[in-house]
């Protein structure tokens, strides 16, 4: 226990490698006023140290006071779900990730991979074309133009790495504005 705390103070100060990222975040716009407050106090509630993070030991705390003794495997299952350390944010963006359907963007990123052997981010306006309309639930000719007017295309070439983004972060350029 004392080395978990002394492993998430060296994070705190920026010691460690492994941090959540730091995003823009619009998860807040998920929720409102009086479920913040709710996800707050459970969290609270949750991060049983009060050090701001919720860690395996304040995991298998909640668990004991409800008569369960989950193993460290079973906890550190749960903790991978979130990429870092789980502060209110990632916390709050976890449940509006599983509230609002959407994938998280690494699992959104790795879709798009699969038909990106070389990993750059970018494939051909009309190979995306001709995937969406052949693959899968199929769309139709206005569906894909729907989608077009947002998405990052230019001189043919589809951005799926700023297409995720704009998925999960809304546009980028707009909150900077």
């Amino acid at each position: 226990m004392a080395e978990e705390k002394a492993n998430r103070k060296k994070q705190a100060e920026g010691d460690e490698p492994r941090r959540a990222q730091r995003t823009t975040s619009n998860v807040f716009a998920f929720f409102n006023q009086t479920q913040i407050q709710e996800f707050k106090e459970a969290f609270s509630m949750i991060d049983a140290d009060r050090d701001g993070f919720i860690g395996i030991e304040d995991l298998r705390e909640i668990h004991l006071s409800l008569g369960r003794q989950p193993s460290d495997e079973e906890l550190n299952k749960m903790l991978s779900e979130c990429p870092g350390q789980l502060n209110f944010t990632s916390f709050l963006t976890l449940f509006g990730e599983k509230m609002h359907g959407t994938d998280p963007e690494n699992t959104l990123r790795q879709a798009f991979e699969q038909f990106d052997p070389a990993r750059v981010g970018k494939l051909p306006e009309e190979y995306i074309k001709d995937l969406l309309q052949n693959m899968g639930d199929n769309f139709k000719e206005d569906e894909i133009r729907q989608v077009w007017k947002e998405a990052p295309i230019s001189g043919g070439v589809f951005d799926y790495d700023a297409f995720v983004t704009l998925i999960k972060r809304g546009n980028q350029e707009e909150l900077a504005a």
